[in-house]
Order: C-alpha cells, then sequence, then structure tokens
C-alpha cells in the first residue's frame, strides 16, 4: 500500500509503453501537480522525455520529431483541447492517458477528432491524486463544504480522487464511515456508486480479510490543525508551507538567489527522509553531523591536482560533492529559518500553553496562561488568534468561561477582525454541538515533560504529548473496538476479522501530526497497512480559510466534472 510508488509505476510505464524516441510529456495543471512530486525533471529527462508542455497552453510550436505523451485528468476542458489538438496535431503519434474513468461518448468524440490517425493508445491510469508520502495522499481541494454540506462539484472531484487511489491501489474495500457528518455518508454512498457502476474495474483478487475505507470529517477533530507542530516536515508546512513539495523561502532575509524555492522531496533528499518525523532537537544534532561529514569530504583549497588519477578523483566525486553541497545548503537554511521563527514568534511558549489548552483540564491555569502570552508583544496575531480558537473549542461550555473577556484582550492587542470572528466561527465549525466523538476526555492529564536536547543553540526538542483523535480511532478501529454505532458500515455486511489494509480519508483536510500517527500505527502494529488521504493537508492558516467557507464565505478549489472508457489499468 504504497501510493507513491503507484503513481510512479504508471508514469514510467506510460513513457515506457511510447518505445524509444524524443517525447514530449503534455499535462494539465493537476497532472502537472501528481507528476511533479513523484519524479524530478532531470528524472524524467533520462526516459527521453525532453519536453513538458501544458495542453492547454495556446503557443507550443509544431515538432513532427517528437512522440507526445498525454497525460491528463478526463474533464470536459481537457478533452475538448484533446480534439483540436487531434485535429491539427503539432506532433507525429499520440499515447494519450486519462488519470481516472472517461464515458465512452467522449472516446467516440476523440477517435471522430483523430483523422489523421495519429492516436497509438488511450488508456486510464488511475494516478488521480497527489502521493505525499508512500502512506498520505491529498487531492489539493479547499473549501469542500458549505456549511455540514458538499459544495457539490467538489463531491464529484473527491470521489474521483478517492477511488482512483483504490483502484491504483487495487482495493475493493467495505466502507465505514462518520454517522455525525452528513457529508461523510454522501462521499461514503457516492463512492460505493462507483463502485458498483465499474464493478468490472473493481474484480480484484479477493484477500482473506477484505480492505476497509473509513471516512472522517475534520469538524470532528478541529483542535489538531491549530497546534503548532515539533517535527521536521509538519514544521516546514506551519511556519513555511509545503505546496507539492515545494516550500517558498523568497521572503527570508538575506537569502541566495538560488534558494528562493527549494524542493523537500523524500524520494530525492536522503536527508530529509531520514529526518521527516524526527523532532526539531533531533533535527538540530543531524545539521550539525551533516555540516562535519560535508566538510570532511570538502576539497581542500590547497589540494593540488597534479597527476592525472588526481584529476580523474575529483570529477568522479564532483557531482556527489556538488549534490551534497546542495542538500547541506537547503537544509541549513531552511532549519536556520525554522528557528529564526520560532524565536522571532516565542512559538516554544505558545506551543506549551497550546498542548496545555489540548491535554490538560485546568481551567484556571488555562486562563491564565493565555491571558499571559496574549500580553506577550512577540506573539503574532496568528498565535494570538488560535490561542483563544483553541481555548473556545477547550472550555465551550465552562461554567467559568472567559471568551468574552480573552476576545477583548485580542482586540486590545490589535489582532484584525478577521481573526477575531474566526473564533466564533471555529466554534461553529468544531464544537460540542457537532462532534460525533468525545475530543476531550478528562483523563488526558499528562504533565508536559521538557527535553531540551544540548544539540544546537537555539534548537529544542518540545511539547508533544498531543494525540490527534485520528489516533484513538484508528486503535479502536484495529482492535476491533469501533463502535457501528458511530462509524457503522456502508451496506449490510461487516468485517468480522482484525482489519489489515486500511484507507483512511478525511474531508476538510489531513494533518502532517495525522500523517506521523499513521506512520507510527504502522511501524509498531504487525500486519496492519494504514494510508491516509485527506481534501488537502492543512496547516493552520489554509485550516482558517477551510474553516471561513464552510461557515460562510470564499468559494472551493479545483472543482472539475465526473467522467468512463477506453484500456483500464
Amino acid at each position: 500500500m504504497n501510493v507513491t510508488l503507484a503513481v510512479k509505476e504508471y508514469i514510467s510505464k506510460m513513457i515506457e509503453s511510447s518505445g524509444p524516441g524524443m517525447k514530449v510529456l503534455l499535462m494539465d495543471k493537476e497532472t502537472t501537480s501528481i507528476v511533479s512530486v513523484v519524479y524530478t525533471q532531470s528524472e524524467i529527462l533520462q526516459k527521453e522525455v525532453y519536453l513538458f508542455e501544458r495542453i492547454d497552453s495556446q503557443n507550443r510550436d509544431s515538432m513532427k520529431h517528437l512522440k507526445a505523451i498525454c497525460f491528463l485528468r478526463p474533464t470536459k476542458e481537457n478533452v475538448e483541447h484533446l480534439i483540436q489538438e487531434l485535429r491539427r496535431p503539432k506532433y507525429s503519434v499520440y499515447f494519450i492517458y486519462f488519470s481516472n474513468v472517461i464515458s465512452k461518448s467522449e472516446v467516440k468524440a476523440l477517435a471522430e477528432a483523430d483523422e489523421q490517425e495519429v492516436v497509438a493508445e488511450m488508456q486510464e491510469f488511475y494516478g488521480d491524486f497527489i502521493a505525499v508520502n508512500p502512506h498520505v495522499f491529498s487531492l489539493n481541494l479547499s473549501g469542500v463544504a458549505r456549511g455540514r454540506s458538499w459544495e457539490p462539484s467538489l463531491l464529484a472531484r473527491t470521489t474521483q480522487g478517492l477511488t482512483s487511489v483504490l483502484l491504483a491501489l487495487k482495493k475493493c474495500p467495505m466502507i465505514r464511515y462518520q454517522l455525525s457528518s452528513e457529508m461523510a455518508k454522501r462521499l461514503a454512498e457516492s463512492v460505493k456508486q462507483i463502485i458498483t457502476k465499474e464493478y468490472e474495474l473493481f474484480d480484484f483478487r479477493k484477500t482473506e480479510v477484505p480492505p476497509l475505507l473509513l471516512i472522517l470529517d475534520r469538524s470532528d477533530d478541529a483542535i489538531t490543525p491549530l497546534l503548532n507542530q515539533w517535527t521536521y516536515q509538519a514544521m516546514v508546512h506551519e511556519l513555511l508551507g509545503l505546496n507539492n513539495n515545494r516550500i517558498d523561502l523568497s521572503r527570508v532575509p538575506g537569502i541566495s538567489k538560488d534558494l528562493r524555492e527549494v524542493v523537500l522531496s523524500a524520494e530525492n533528499d536522503e536527508f530529509y527522509a531520514n529526518n521527516l518525523y524526527l523532532n526539531f532537537g533531533e533535527i538540530g544534532t543531524n545539521i550539525r553531523n551533516l555540516m562535519e561529514d560535508f566538510q570532511k569530504k570538502k576539497p581542500k583549497d590547497q589540494q593540488k591536482l597534479e597527476s592525472i588519477s588526481d584529476m580523474k578523483a575529483f570529477v568522479e566525486n564532483y557531482p556527489q560533492f556538488k549534490k551534497m553541497s546542495g542538500t547541506v545548503s537547503k537544509h541549513v537554511t531552511v532549519v536556520g529559518e525554522l528557528s529564526r521563527l520560532v524565536s522571532e514568534r516565542c512559538l516554544m511558549e505558545v506551543s506549551e500553553v497550546e498542548q496545555e489548552l489540548a491535554c490538560q483540564n485546568d481551567h484556571g491555569n488555562a486562563q491564565q496562561m493565555v491571558r499571559r502570552l496574549l500580553q506577550h508583544p512577540r506573539v503574532s496575531e496568528l498565535d494570538a488568534a488560535r490561542l483563544v480558537m483553541l481555548y473556545a473549542l477547550r472550555y465551550e461550555k465552562h461554567s467559568n468561561s472567559i471568551l468574552p473577556s480573552l476576545l477583548d484582550d485580542l482586540q486590545r492587542k490589535g489582532v484584525s477582525e478577521k481573526y477575531r470572528k474566526m473564533v466564533h466561527s471555529m466554534v461553529e465549525y468544531g464544537g460540542k454541538r457537532v462532534r460525533g466523538s468525545d475530543l476531550i476526555t478528562p483523563t488526558d492529564a499528562v504533565a508536559i515533560t521538557k527535553q531540551f536536547f544540548k544539540g544546537l543553540k537555539g534548537v529544542e526538542n518540545v511539547y508533544t504529548q498531543h494525540q490527534p483523535l485520528l489516533h484513538e480511532t484508528l486503535d479502536q478501529l484495529i482492535k476491533g473496538r469501533l463502535k457501528d454505532s458511530q462509524f457503522p458500515y456502508l451496506g449490510p455486511s461487516s468485517l468480522r476479522d482484525r482489519p489489515q489494509d486500511i484507507m483512511v480519508f478525511i474531508i476538510g483536510g489531513a494533518t502532517y501530526e495525522e500523517a506521523l500517527t499513521v506512520y507510527n500505527l504502522n511501524r509498531t502494529m504487525p500486519g496492519v497497512r494504514i494510508v491516509l488521504g485527506g481534501t488537502t493537508i492543512h496547516n493552520t492558516t489554509s485550516f482558517l480559510e477551510e474553516v471561513r467557507s464552510a461557515t460562510g464565505g470564499g468559494q472551493g478549489g479545483n472543482s472539475q466534472g465526473l467522467g468512463r472508457h477506453p484500456n483500464r489499468r
């Protein structure tokens, strides 16, 4: 159950089946993201793909010496672009791959447009999702809810994305969904409908224990996306923003030109792969070790290249040295910037209070800690607002709640009305009235243990006592204790055995903290394989946008239609 591998295999097959010769890869906006997350440009260049073009680009040159590999989502717009392309072909031959099911009528329209008989192949390859990590996928969709209901076009797109993951992993699952969420039920029914309609596609070899798809709703746990993070991948996304593995560092003070945008991909960066889930203190130590290792391998200024063998050795080692140099400068820059933000925004103090709010049950202490930080001049507008949101969710029904007074404190601090309004929106989105699960239990009283790593000055490992609600849900599911009354099966049958292959999908977006939870469960639960997906992967900023659009305002993103039928893979 490796989503990265599934997409990579599809792309390799596409390129290989076109045979030897120079090729152009023709994509749309979304498939460009799907490909770029699993392959670097240089890796694809090695497969004789010398040009990357967008199907909607108006000014492409005619290049009859190139074969075209088209990887497109089966949308009406793409089919129309392709019809125009085939009427006036710019390349010698076309190998067409749709990332999902395409309708017979659209296949017919394409066949009719191919008067010059340039199409060599047309197939469906189900890579209709972003493979973020081997066990994590996203659909890059934001603002999927209007109140408690689906934005209609995004229900169709989410269904397509989720069914394509099932097809890519070759799973025909039983489905369970969160009963308290109407959206979860709608999506479960929509996925089931596609499985029934396309029963031939889902006719996989039966396993002893059927796979399971569990559909959840973000509103059941609005606390997790509000917390500051302390493991590498999660922290980078929270403080810098990861978008299809890319980070924009252009606002970093004194940044060099070649580091304004950097790519962090576990597929092509060993240091990143080894440190994804480690906490900030350990990364500080590891980056120092990386630097020391680099210093040892660095060619000495005084190194004399006297003999041919000296020169040969230098040239042979140079690409490796250059790659290592790039890795070192990239991670030193990223960790340095994280460190600067932690210090500038007092994030260790902020995080301590967040953890107190999320995990403890001491109202008196909580209100004092929040009050104190709201008066701190270096606590940012976003961090002040998130503390009050966490307080509002945590002590929503408390008889001595001081929420109105905290909102006054925010106003006095100069926090914009946009953020102040979000406090009530957050309770409307994920408050007690909405939640189906017991998000906050009084037994969560775990003392905060501060662990300080002496590894690198200014880099401390801290405050990770919070466990997302997803951990409890999956733990109960694996042990066979997840209540049918809260998470019913769709249809009459239910799973008698302990589940082995679990796909869990969160409507409204997953987080990297939940990805870490799934990673740890995969490591510690023998015989269980879990893949986590979400309509998107949130940090606090994107989550606040999601909540804003769900509770009234803003438009959803990336809507596409639903389609079906050439060769299936």
